[in-house]
């Protein structure tokens, strides 16, 4: 008999339906939250019997059930750990882990796909092109790399994953994948994703609205609560205001953030690690712990939410030759203009001379929280400059 002991977002779930290929009614799988796994590490321990070969997938134990598998692995040789965070790298120490973050040829991770080759190399599973792409789909997404190749295939199974419940989702995709050649959506799915996105986008443009900015310890994150579409949310957000380092998505049901970054110079794994949490570079999360929740809580709370910048400007847009105008919350107006090829920042309070326009503004957003003033208030402005002009000569 097999157990697997995996996530419960669609990586993890990916390894559940593998198992349930490889293995049928030989595997009994269970979905866990991270908080969750230890304590079905301890039952296992416990009550299963020695003959009970354990897999765990996409999750990693506490330091405690790290020495009791290694205990019970030296004991029966019956644990495998796959994983492919960078915040479990340390247990390859032992026998019984596997973790990789990257492969030889530099290709992101994921758990389904590490546990798709495992099951293959011992022969326990056999290719298909269907399970190639599902692999694959999963890969992707999981590592976000469906946005830089434009697989809407990829963001669009996970839409599918959260549509459906866990038990239907494993179902459909297991039949699907012993019984056609190729990997595909049906009609009706095909339908309910399309109705699916529109609900997202409705979705992000309210949270757009809501977020607010703080600086915690060395970053500047931006804040927002949102119970669903997080890695859609976070890269959106992310898009939006680049100035931030990354987007903390508080779920106060679960108690839970997820962390989401677009920088490659912020680990968004190591900010969750802090509240025992873990992840990706770009992508991580962590139960809302004591301390997390005065952070991101209570210190935001009283926040109001960021100004989106003006759109479809006209005349007062970025990185123009004339000067660029923003405004604050105490309606203090600044100017970024270039200068010997330079851009500056001029205002009544302050003056700061920066290489590039982006640096410039980043800046601007950060220290003072201001965002560019629509045509009409820049248009405005430069009349009645020209006034006063007029009036001095």
């Amino acid at each position: 008999m097999y157990k697997l002991l995996t996530h419960n977002d669609l990586d993890g779930v990916g390894c559940g339906i593998l198992a349930k290929l490889a293995f049928g009614q030989d595997v009994k799988v269970r979905y866990n939250s991270i908080s969750s796994l230890n304590r079905e590490i301890e039952y296992f321990l416990e009550n299963d019997t020695p003959d009970t070969f354990l897999f765990i997938t996409d999750l990693s134990p506490s330091e405690e059930n790290e020495k009791k598998l290694d205990e019970h692995y030296k004991k029966y040789k019956n644990v495998q750990l796959i994983d492919h965070h960078k915040t479990a790298i340390h247990l390859n120490e032992y026998e019984w882990g596997s973790v990789l973050v990257e492969s030889e040829n530099g290709e992101l991770t994921s758990a389904t796909s590490l546990f798709y080759h495992f099951l293959i190399g011992n022969d326990l599973l056999q290719p298909t092109e269907a399970l190639d792409e599902f692999v694959e789909l999963v890969r992707q997404y999981d590592t976000w790399e469906w946005e830089a190749n434009d697989n809407q295939k990829a963001h669009l199974l996970n839409s599918l994953f959260f549509l459906v419940s866990i038990d239907e989702f494993e179902e459909t995709m297991i039949e699907r994948l012993s019984n056609h050649e190729s990997f595909d959506f049906d009609e009706f799915e095909k339908k309910l994703l399309n109705m699916e996105e529109d609900k997202i986008e409705r979705y992000i443009r309210r949270k757009k609205r809501e977020i607010v900015q703080l600086k915690i310890d060395k970053h500047y994150a931006g804040i927002v609560y949102g119970e669903s579409y997080h890695s859609e949310l976070g890269n959106e957000l992310g898009k939006e205001h680049p100035h931030l380092d990354y987007i903390a998505i508080l779920n106060m049901g679960s108690k839970k953030i997820s962390f989401r970054t677009i920088h490659d110079h912020v680990d968004v794994s190591e900010i969750a690690a802090q509240y025992g949490g873990g992840g990706h570079q770009k992508a991580a999360g962590c139960n809302l712990t004591e301390n997390a929740y005065k952070k991101y809580v209570v210190t935001s709370f009283p926040l109001e939410p960021i100004q989106p910048d003006a759109k479809r400007n006209q005349f007062n847009v970025k990185e123009s030759a004339f000067g660029t105008m923003y405004i604050d919350r105490d309606d203090e107006l600044y100017f970024i203009v270039p200068k010997d090829h330079r851009w500056v920042i001029e205002s009544k309070k302050v003056k700061h001379t920066f290489d590039l326009f982006e640096e410039a503004e980043k800046y601007l957003k950060r220290t003072h929280g201001a965002w560019l003033v629509r045509d009409e208030v820049f248009v405005k402005y430069l009349m009645n400059e020209v006034k006063k002009s007029k009036n001095k000569k």
